[in-house]
């Protein structure tokens, strides 16, 4: 099916639609539930605003992304890692990051150690 240049609402509800493409597309506002993406490529997206709930992001790669302001609650963050990044501001249950890294740093045992 090859819908283009079209101003349409679609309400696809048990479909099968894996390998679409969607290339300049205006997806605002759209609703998933129940849905399947895994192996998907996203480039060039923006989710401002959005709100995920339930999610599985196992074995996410997240690169060149703009997260500030992001809300993580409830997460399984096991395994995890956080390189090469921004993190004024950034908190983990109330502690600042940045103090907490620089606390680790100043350790008297902490010579020739990394966090990684």
């Amino acid at each position: 099916m090859d819908i283009h240049k079209q101003k349409t609402r679609l309400d696809v509800r048990g479909s099968d639609v894996s390998g679409s493409v969607f290339d300049d597309v205006n997806l605002s506002g759209t609703t998933y539930e129940n849905v399947n993406m895994s192996g998907g490529q996203y480039h060039n997206i923006n989710l401002s605003g959005c709100s995920f709930d339930d999610l599985n992001m196992s074995g996410w790669r997240i690169q060149n992304a703009n997260l500030s302001g992001l809300w993580i609650d409830n997460a399984n963050l096991a395994g995890a890692s956080i390189v090469n990044s921004r993190l004024e501001g950034m908190t983990i249950d109330g502690i600042d990051v940045t103090e907490l890294l620089a606390a680790w740093k100043a350790r008297p045992d902490s010579a020739g150690t990394s966090l990684s």
